[in-house]
């Protein structure tokens, strides 16, 4: 079942909210110069990055690529974050920047594959031997169903944890849409488990 990956209680918003006070405060000291800093900044949001920009990106082979270029383009712009949204948020508008620019660049040139293979990246980049990994499957298999922009806004608040202001920024919409599309999703996902539970109905002879 993956009903219980739907909600998200109080304890580990309080948890998410101090691990991105954490970071920010990284990004801040990084900014500075502080090397041990800037390590502890980007292993604490590189799986976020990357699955971020795999949800975004229609070429998994891309995926690190694009990670590796929002970083890079993050740390020669940290002298430019001031704090005022938290550095998780922040860094995920850069990615989001990344992939459209990408997008940009291969419009010039040919496509190879036209396969939109977001989910089997961040696939494989989960250890497989965590408690829940069948269920975090099922959710990202329901999650393809999902119309984009609802996937995308799920993705933000539900699974990377952004607060729906932040999720806003980073999609670059209000606040009450993101909140629509959230609930959306919800709706969405759990009309898609109760079908996929549902027993098949055996074909008439």
């Amino acid at each position: 079942m993956i009903t219980s990956a739907l909600p998200t209680s109080s304890a580990t918003q309080d948890r998410a909210a101090a691990l991105d006070a954490s970071i920010t405060a990284w990004a801040l000291a990084a900014r500075s110069g502080d090397t041990d800093a800037v390590e502890r900044f980007v292993r604490a949001l590189q799986r976020d990055v990357q699955r971020y920009v795999a949800h975004l990106c229609a070429d998994p082979q891309a995926v690190d690529d694009l990670a590796q270029d929002t970083f890079l383009r993050a740390l020669g712009s940290l002298h430019r974050f001031e704090g005022r949204s938290s550095a998780r948020a922040w860094l995920l508008s850069i990615a989001r920047r990344a992939v459209i620019d990408s997008y940009r660049h291969a419009a010039a040139r040919p496509r190879l594959s036209d396969a939109a293979d977001w989910q089997l990246a961040v696939e494989l980049s989960q250890p497989c031997d965590l408690p829940g990994f069948d269920d975090g499957i099922a959710l990202l298999d329901l999650l393809a169903a999902l119309p984009d922009e609802r996937r995308e806004a799920f993705i933000l608040t539900q699974l990377v944890g952004l607060p729906y202001a932040e999720a806003a920024e980073v999609s670059d919409c209000p606040i009450g849409t993101v909140r629509s599309r959230v609930a959306r999703a919800r709706a969405g996902l759990m009309d898609l488990l109760e079908a996929a539970e549902e027993p098949a109905v055996p074909a008439a002879v």
